[in-house]
Order: structure tokens, then C-alpha cells, then sequence
């Protein structure tokens, strides 16, 4: 195993086994003690692991943007996004939505979009050049420690990326200050396991055959902003005054459970991380239950369809 794994599975171990002090602080009552979760560690794991996962990205980009294009239209359309404005995209990864907030606003503002992954960001540069869209600009940052001019934005975005954060009362309440008066805020997050199969479906199984408790409550991950008035406590926190939700679905389609698969491992990060230290034959056998449960999505045209529940929220 090289140090590099060996390093992977400690943070993992850490993130699992402990809950980020803001949740401790806000749950007195019950009963959690203060936490040692290194953030900065799990930053610097997280840098690592999506930069690993930006060609897999690239590669499925396709099947996401099919299946999530709406979810970018709808997050510009709750952030009131016009001509002209000037907006912030957080986690952009490989552009989006930021690629869709530029084609709103036109030329004659700047729409900036940041990420922590290099790799991600330099494909993002990429695919705004080829699309002609030279009014963006990519940037290397923290959300939890934006490097950004106070009140200078009408809007800022993040989609499937707050989950991420281990200090997300800290970056909200920085992101709120660098909104101009009136601006919104606008996020997806996944809702809840059960109903975003694409994301829980092998987690699940990988925990189940590998005998892997779940992550408890309060450490970053896909699901920790599932619960919609949590999400709303952590906006109101912030200094979000007024707030609204909805859900959206995000259907993702498949020609083959293979295809699924190889999907999973290539951008999921928390999916090869489950999977580091398992043997040839556990990993035979979670595959085979991976492949035989996604057969329930199989639909009449031959295509895997699963359709999985997206909370939108924005604040202002």
C-alpha cells in the first residue's frame, strides 16, 4: 500500500469516526464532546482526491450535464441572475454552473468560479475557452476563506458542494458578506440516501459487504445537508434572512451496470476510498450486488435510469 493510501484511509477513519466542532458546539444538549477533527487535514485529502478524479470527470461529463443541465438553469434562475451582474460560482469543479451563469450575464461582467482542485480548474479553463466564454475566470481557493472584495457579487452559486465543506456555518457566513445588498445565494445538495440512488446505491453495498458502519451525523459528506431544516439553520446562521427550498430531480441514465460502475470509481470519491483495502473477492462480490440491485432501474428501452432527489435552496 503506498503512503499515499495509507494517508487517504486516515483521514477517512477520521472523518467517520468524529463530527467537526461547529456541529459539537450547536449540539450541546446532546451530550457530544468537543471534537479533534483536523479540517485542514481533511481539506488537503479532499485537494488530493478530486484532482485524481478530474479525468474521470471529463470522461463521464456527458452523462452528468444530461442529467443535471437543469439543475444549473434552475440554481441561476433562484439566484435572479441578469445581464450584467456579477457572480461567484463555489466548487466549480469542471465549470458548471458557472459556464451557464456566464452565458446569462453576457461579456460585460465577470463571473468568477473556484474550486481547491488545480486539475479540476484547469478543465474548467478548458471548456470556457472552447465554448468562446472569456469572461470567466477559473481560480485556486477556499470557500471557507474566499480571497474576494466584500459586497462585490449580485450572486453566488454552488452546486453539490457545500456537503463538502467541514466549516460551513465559516464559509456562509464569509460567502454572505461578499454579496452585494439584495444579493442571493443559490446551492444544490443531494436529498436524502434513499432517494438518490446514483450516490447512495454503492455506498450502501460497499458499508453492507464490508461490514462498514455509516458515517454519523455531522461529518462532510454527499448526504450531511440532506435534512432540509438543518440546511435552512445553517443559512439563517449565516445571516440569510430569507430563505427558500425546493426539490428537483436529476436523472441520470446508464447503457450498462459496467458503465455505472466504472462511472462510480472514476468520480466518487468516497466510493474508491470504501473500496481501498478491499480484496479481489470482496470487490467481485460487491460489484455483483451492485449489478444485480440496478437492475430494478432497468426500464423497458434497455437504459438504467435513477433518479435522484435534489434539494435547492437560496438566500438572501
Amino acid at each position: 500500500m503506498t503512503r499515499c493510501t495509507i494517508g487517504l484511509l486516515i483521514t477517512l477513519a477520521l472523518a467517520l469516526l468524529v463530527t467537526p466542532p461547529e456541529t459539537c458546539s450547536s449540539r450541546k444538549d446532546s451530550g457530544m464532546r468537543q471534537s479533534t477533527f483536523d479540517a485542514q487535514a481533511y481539506k488537503a485529502e479532499q485537494r488530493h482526491e478530486w484532482g485524481q478524479s478530474a479525468t474521470g470527470w471529463k470522461h463521464h461529463w456527458e452523462t452528468w450535464e444530461r442529467g443535471a443541465q437543469h439543475v444549473n438553469d434552475r440554481l441561476v434562475e433562484l439566484a435572479a441572475i441578469q445581464p450584467g451582474h456579477q457572480v461567484l460560482d463555489i466548487a466549480s469543479g469542471l465549470g458548471e454552473p458557472a459556464l451557464t451563469a456566464a452565458r446569462q450575464v453576457g461579456p460585460a461582467r465577470k463571473v468568477v468560479g473556484t474550486d481547491i482542485a488545480p486539475e479540476m480548474l484547469a478543465m474548467a479553463r478548458a471548456a470556457a475557452e472552447a465554448l468562446g466564454l472569456r469572461h470567466i475566470e477559473f481560480r485556486d481557493m477556499d470557500a471557507e476563506a474566499p480571497d474576494l472584495p466584500a459586497h462585490d457579487f449580485h450572486a453566488i452559486l454552488c452546486r453539490f458542494g457545500l456537503m463538502f465543506l467541514p466549516n460551513l456555518s465559516t464559509a456562509l457566513t464569509q460567502l454572505h458578506q461578499l454579496l452585494m445588498p439584495g444579493g442571493r445565494l443559490a446551492a444544490a445538495v443531494w436529498g436524502p440516501p434513499a432517494h438518490a440512488p446514483a450516490i447512495s446505491l454503492p455506498l450502501r453495498i460497499v458499508r453492507q459487504r464490508r461490514h462498514l458502519p455509516p458515517p454519523p451525523a455531522g461529518v462532510p459528506g454527499a448526504f450531511s445537508l440532506a435534512d432540509e431544516p438543518r440546511l435552512h439553520e445553517y443559512f439563517q446562521q449565516a445571516g440569510f434572512t430569507q430563505r427558500q427550498t425546493e426539490h428537483v430531480t436529476v436523472t441520470l441514465e446508464y447503457s450498462s451496470p459496467e458503465m455505472f460502475i466504472e462511472e462510480r470509481l472514476a468520480t466518487s470519491v468516497n466510493t474508491r476510498l470504501l473500496l481501498a483495502e478491499a480484496s479481489e473477492a470482496e470487490r467481485a462480490d460487491i460489484f455483483g450486488a451492485i449489478k444485480e440491485e440496478l437492475q430494478t432501474y432497468r426500464e423497458a428501452d434497455g437504459l438504467i435510469r435513477l433518479r435522484n432527489d435534489v434539494l435547492c435552496i437560496v438566500g438572501w
